[in-house]
Parts: C-alpha cells; structure tokens; sequence
C-alpha cells in the first residue's frame, strides 16, 4: 500500500482510469467478436454494417492510449480483409 500522500492521490487516480480503459477495451472486443461471428457465419452484410462501428471502437481505443497506433491499424486492416475474403 502506497504511504506517501501523492502515492495514495496516484493510486486513487490509476483506481478510475483502469475502469474507463476496462469499459473502452471490452467494448472494442466485443464488437470484434460480434463481427467475427458474423462473417464466421458468412453474413457479410451484415458484417458490413457493422465495419464503422468497429473502426470507430477501434479508434477511440487508440485516442485512448489503450492499444497503440500500429495496433489499431492492424486491426482494423485484418479485420475488414476478413470481409473481402468472402
């Protein structure tokens, strides 16, 4: 446990980040898994409706400084090329 007054301030803030970047990551995956389970299921407009949102999950991630930039371009690359195979 933190002893220090900034180490128990710093604690109490990392506290409240961790849930923000908890919510911001699982809605990312979740909407990845959604997707993937559509195309799995080969419904590919469906999966493409669902592509803006997926970037936008994707991106607001990285503003975020949840993932990085390289991954989240990744991501989105491989992603979209899952719909293209189709």
């Amino acid at each position: 446990m933190p002893i220090t007054k900034s180490a128990k301030k710093a604690l109490r803030g990392s506290k409240k980040k961790r849930v923000f970047n908890l919510r911001k990551k699982n809605k990312m995956q979740s909407v990845i898994k959604e997707y993937k389970k559509l195309v799995s299921a080969k419904k590919t407009d469906e999966a493409k409706k669902l592509i803006p949102e997926l970037q936008k999950a994707i991106d607001k991630a990285k503003k975020k400084g949840i993932i990085k930039k390289n991954t989240a371009a990744r991501r989105k690359s491989h992603l979209v090329k899952l719909t293209i195979k189709l």
